[in-house]
């Protein structure tokens, strides 16, 4: 059985985004154009779908990494702050849109929240990412007879 962690990621994810994209599991809120991704960025992100492609970045880390809260994910969406002349320093990535990023996979039943903290992926969220690799890997296989082992 193909895992999703077969496929490359920049393969995967956009795929992916336009999966969540096409079901509205997810919707971007009306601030998203405006919102920095982390006090280390300086702009809101030029990708028109930045979005959607976050969420199913999102939903592969789960899937790979297992339960994760939103603290976690932050840091690990995080980055180098410029502090001018001062060293670089580690600063984590925006909580408030992982946290609506959840919020929303969680009603989409992609996503549930654990006992004991954190969220986790549901049975349709691995369905789905399995079910997409599975696609993907056969696209690719067709190309490269190295990958037909995966299947």
């Amino acid at each position: 059985m193909p895992h999703p962690t077969d496929v490359p990621p920049a393969v995967l994810l956009p795929r992916l985004a336009q999966e969540l994209e096409s079901r509205k599991a997810v919707r971007p809120p009306e601030w998203a154009a405006f919102a920095r991704t982390g006090v280390h960025t300086q702009n809101a992100p030029y990708q028109l779908g930045w979005w959607y492609l976050r969420s199913a970045s999102v939903l592969r880390k789960l899937y790979v990494r297992g339960a994760r809260g939103v603290q976690r994910l932050s840091s690990e969406y995080g980055g180098r702050r410029d502090r001018g002349s001062a060293p670089y320093h580690a600063r984590s990535g925006s909580r408030s849109i992982l946290r609506e990023i959840l919020q929303q996979l969680e009603g989409a039943g992609l996503v549930r929240k654990q006992k004991n903290g954190g969220r986790a992926l549901t049975p349709d969220g691995h369905r789905l990412l399995d079910q997409l690799a599975k696609e993907l890997l056969k696209g690719l296989a067709a190309k490269d007879t190295q990958l037909a082992k995966y299947l």
